[in-house]
């Protein structure tokens, strides 16, 4: 026989790099009846999401609204939308995600050139411009905050570069946007691609973009080869031109989001209510001071991790601010550490990928997890963890640190 109980949930105290956890005030948005996808009051909501995103999102771009599907969705869609069998595409990887972007590439039958670096670091921008001027890429796609390693890598320079040898550039930032700033226009992104399901706090399952007309150029020219409007005298087969996936073609995605409202899917109704009221409460809350929140819990996590005895892993001048990766001290079996956590405090932090599996841990503070209770809670419970592993730790300093941080902050304003 099969189970018919309900499913129970566990309370978890979600502290990973995502998915984290949800605001209530989004699980309530998400239970609300369902409209029909053309009704005037969704369609109306659709608009409003737009405009949302473009603030959200530091854009003036008209076109700004969700792919249905996980971040990854997102990035599928610009990517293979946007690069054609034989284009030249420069991929800078530091870290798991770089490494995706250059598989989908390839799949899109790219000539990929792709560079990295030590994982723990990030480029120094004049490589990477160095390269632009040498390939003239046409696209130039890369990661903005790479959770694998906890990096976050500096991009208005390279934007630059890339609009000065006309290259476009395409930026995962799933893990930065609503976490730290991300500015569309002023860094001359072309395409821009993020999730709910990080600094969103919303739950997985959209991918927000954006594009210029830049990009839109593109898509309509490939829009007008398929429909055999124009020969595209540059390429020996037309159809190698033609976007190969009918879910993810932005230039029909575009139609469905404009006035025409061309049916393309049927939208995730409950989602978009979910998108909405997360990108809502993150404006009320007011982006400086979102990005502040976010800066004041890591800053508290990092100090009680290093009191506590602890290391951190990477380059600390281009920390990733959203995630904290911690060295596992010798001897010490990093995910019975986790399972523990897990086991017996509800807590989950993350692993890491490749080489570093097994080396480090990381810890999210992202979005409605990114708040001062999970942090201590965090720190003294993982503090508990080590000491029945017997790890060598300074007992009892990690969460005095931590709370001299909020401390600190609290003196500061009271004086001013």
């Amino acid at each position: 026989m099969y189970d018919t109980r309900p499913f129970q949930v566990p309370k978890r105290t979600i502290m990973t790099p995502g998915p984290v956890e949800v605001d209530p005030r989004v699980l309530q948005a998400m239970s609300s009846s369902i409209l029909g996808q053309f009704d005037p009051k969704f369609t109306s909501l659709m608009n409003d999401t737009m405009e949302l995103l473009r603030h959200l999102l530091q854009t003036n771009n008209q076109w700004a609204f969700p792919i249905d599907g996980t971040s990854r969705a997102g990035i599928e869609a610009m990517i293979c939308s946007v690069i054609e069998e034989g284009d030249t595409v420069l991929v800078p990887s530091f870290g798991r995600f770089g490494s995706l972007l250059i598989e989908i590439c390839e799949r899109c039958g790219a000539n990929v050139y792709s560079i990295e670096c030590e994982w723990g670091q990030v480029f120094d921008p004049e490589i990477i411009i160095n390269k632009i001027k040498k390939l003239r890429p046409k696209v130039v796609a890369m990661v903005h905050g790479d959770t694998s390693t906890g990096r976050m890598q500096p991009l208005k320079e390279i934007g630059y570069a890339c609009r000065e040898n006309d290259s476009l550039l395409i930026v995962d930032a799933v893990a930065t946007v609503a976490g730290t700033d991300v500015k569309t226009d002023e860094w001359y992104i072309d395409g821009l691609i993020t999730g709910t399901q990080k600094c969103l706090s919303v739950p997985s399952g959209m991918a927000p973009i954006t594009y210029n007309e830049r990009i839109e150029a593109i898509l309509s020219k490939r829009k007008s080869i398929e429909k055999g409007l124009v020969t595209d005298i540059n390429s020996t087969r037309d159809v190698s031109r033609r976007i190969r996936s009918n879910y993810f073609d932005l230039s029909q995605l575009q139609d469905y989001w404009s006035p025409a409202r061309l049916n393309h899917h049927t939208e995730a109704t409950s989602m978009l209510y979910g998108l909405y009221e997360g990108v809502r409460l993150i404006l009320e809350e007011g982006l400086e001071k979102r990005f502040e929140r976010h800066r004041l819990n890591e800053r508290a996590l990092v100090a009680g991790i290093e009191a506590m005895g602890l290391s951190l892993f990477g380059d600390n001048s281009c920390k990733l601010p959203t995630v904290t990766c911690i060295n596992i001290p010798e001897g010490i079996d990093g995910d019975s550490v986790r399972s523990m956590l897990l086991d017996d405090f509800s807590i989950e932090i993350a692993s890491s990928f490749g080489p570093l599996h097994g080396k480090i841990w990381r810890i999210g503070t992202m979005g409605y997890s990114c708040q001062k209770s999970n942090v201590l809670h965090t720190l003294a419970c993982l503090e508990a963890v080590l000491l029945r592993h017997g790890a060598k730790l300074n007992v009892g300093e990690g969460c005095q640190a931590a709370l001299d941080v909020y401390k600190n902050l609290e003196k500061t304003q009271i004086s001013t």
